[in-house]
């Protein structure tokens, strides 16, 4: 019933918003404008501060229709709930009970059976192969009639079941157990009494009761399907009556939707599009097809729209002449200033070039004139390397000639022991002869010693004679080296005036080349900027170039645009 309330005041709602909505009149004829009274203004113009917009418009249409869906769909969900309850409840609270119901009633008349066959065969083992399967039914008819009672029981039903219990109890304690019992003990005669008196007697009643529990299972089972029945129908009468309703609310929303929608549009969708294909094919030209566009609606804003581009088009294209025609001019004197900052460009690296020659020129003076100091200042130290060597060479040869005389004098001792030999050696000689025979050998050694007294006297002259040579040589060559010193000593002093000049020559030409390289740094300076100047001129004319291409090319983008003749 809840949930009839609320479809009840939904659709109540949507009724309202339909009627609210159309309190709103729209005019359209050329420059018309959305009008509501004064009254409602007052009332409502707070909270309708602005139109719904086509997305908001389109959102609660389909936002009202899935609603609507959700809640049928809730609604039928719980119908369909209701029904699987009920379902559920007739085979968990009725169809299983039965199903136990009937394992009770088999496993009692099992038990009968099972007792009469054990009474009636007399043999022991078999006795007890039955009286172990009488046990275990037992057993299991009890947890089934536990597992039975712990489902819903109706008042009625509970009053059955009590009875039942009553008399199953009766049945089993009064009859079969005792049955049982007097087989435990092999009486098989007191158990077929018992089971033909007792059993017999209590069972009918055991049975009666359990069938009442059946009959009524069913009966109970057809009352709850007859009632889920009618619900049912009542629910899918429901469920139709609301979808009627919805399809009604749909096809009213539809209508709204659309009719707010072709408003705000101005036209019809296809000659919006034959307006914006035009548009967007650059003609201009065009008249709308509709000229009640209502001011603020998609057509009114697409032909403002066109109009402004026509306006936009035709000052694009005057910019675009201006444009053109003063770029042309820019590039022109950008061209020629070009040309001759080129020219004097190449003049200043002409004379850079000069410069740079010259430069090097006085550079490499510089560098020979150095070379030249450094050569007269190496042929002035040998010079004096020289005068030195000679100076020792002198002392050399005085030494020598000092060291032959003293040779001399040593040779002329060596000749005079040599003649005081020879007489030593002659007086020896005649000693011996005048000793005869004795002496004979004594002479011979002393005519050996006066033959060696006479060849050193004879080498002695000769290398006396030798020195006395020598000694002449020295003395020439000494006299010699001492006029060849005193050239050389000449020579250095000569030298060492060149170096002083050849000195001064270099520091003149370092001079010099550091003003030519100074001079030559201010020309390449000048050329650089010379050559950034120039290097502007064509960026400047570039960029005047660029702009006429530009200005071209924007004019050749207007012209894709075919606008009226401009407006006054």
């Amino acid at each position: 019933m809840s949930i009839k309330h609320g479809l009840i005041s939904f659709l109540s709602f949507l009724l309202f918003l339909h009627h609210r909505q159309s309190r709103l009149r729209v005019k359209a004829l050329g420059g018309t404008s959305l009008s509501v009274t004064k009254q409602t203004i007052d009332r409502r113009g707070k909270k309708m501060k602005r139109p719904l917009t086509v997305t908001q418009r389109l959102a609660l249409g389909f936002g009202l229709l899935l609603v609507l869906i959700l809640l049928i769909s809730a609604f039928a969900w719980r119908a369909l709930g209701q029904s699987d309850q009920a379902m559920k409840t007739i085979y968990e609270d009725r169809t299983v009970p039965m199903g136990q119901l009937g394992d009770i009633r088999y496993l009692a008349a099992r038990d009968r059976v099972i007792l009469a066959d054990a009474a009636h065969s007399g043999d022991v083992n078999q006795t007890a192969k039955r009286l172990a399967e009488f046990d275990k039914n037992r057993a299991l008819a009890n947890a089934t009639w536990a597992s039975y009672l712990a489902t819903y029981l109706t008042p009625d039903e509970a009053v059955l079941a009590r009875r039942h219990a009553a008399d199953m109890d009766a049945y089993v304690a009064g009859g079969l157990l005792p049955a049982a019992a007097a087989l435990r003990r092999a009486d098989y005669g007191e158990a077929l009494t018992l089971l033909n008196n007792q059993v017999s007697t209590l069972s009918p009643a055991a049975q009666d009761s359990l069938r009442a529990l059946l009959d009524l299972q069913v009966r109970v089972a057809k009352e709850t399907y007859e009632e889920a029945s009618a619900e049912n129908s009542k629910r899918l009468m429901l469920i139709v009556v609301a979808a009627i309703v919805s399809g009604v609310l749909a096809t009213i929303t539809t209508l709204m939707v659309t009719r707010r929608i072709g408003r705000q549009l101005g036209a019809e969708p296809h000659e919006l599009s034959s307006v914006a294909n035009r548009i967007a094919s650059g003609d201009l030209t065009q008249q709308a097809t509709s000229q009640a566009a209502p001011e603020g609606s998609v057509m009114a804003a697409m032909l403002a729209m066109r109009n402004t581009l026509n306006t936009l088009v035709h000052t694009v294209r005057e910019g675009v002449d201006s444009v053109a025609t003063a770029s042309g001019q820019i590039a022109q004197g950008n061209h020629d200033l070009s040309s001759r900052t080129e020219e004097q460009a190449s003049n200043l690296q002409q004379t850079a070039a000069s410069m740079e020659q010259l430069n090097g020129t006085i550079q490499s003076t510089a560098g020979n004139a150095q070379n030249a100091q450094r050569l007269a200042q190496d042929a002035v130290r040998v010079a004096r390397r020289t005068g030195t060597a000679m100076t020792d060479v002198i002392q050399t040869f005085d030494g020598i000639q000092q060291s032959s005389r003293r040779i001399s004098d040593i040779i002329g001792v060596i000749d005079s022991i040599a003649f005081q030999t020879n007489i030593l050696a002659l007086n020896a000689a005649v000693e011996a002869a005048r000793a005869g025979e004795q002496g004979r050998g004594f002479a011979v050694v002393a005519t050996e010693v006066r033959s060696l007294a006479g060849r050193s006297a004879d080498a002695a002259k000769q290398i006396k004679q030798l020195i006395s040579e020598s000694v002449q040589r020295i003395d020439g060559g000494s006299a010699l080296i001492s006029g060849v010193g005193e050239t050389i000593r000449e020579v250095v002093g000569h030298v060492e005036s060149v170096s002083g000049l050849i000195a001064q020559i270099a520091l003149e030409a370092s001079e010099q080349s550091t003003g030519v390289a100074q001079i030559d740094g201010a020309m390449q300076q000048l050329d650089t900027t010379t050559q950034q100047n120039a290097a502007l001129v064509e960026e400047a004319a570039a960029a005047a170039a660029s702009l006429r291409l530009q200005a071209s090319t924007l004019a050749e983008a207007v012209s894709f645009f075919k606008a009226q003749p401009a407006l006054a």
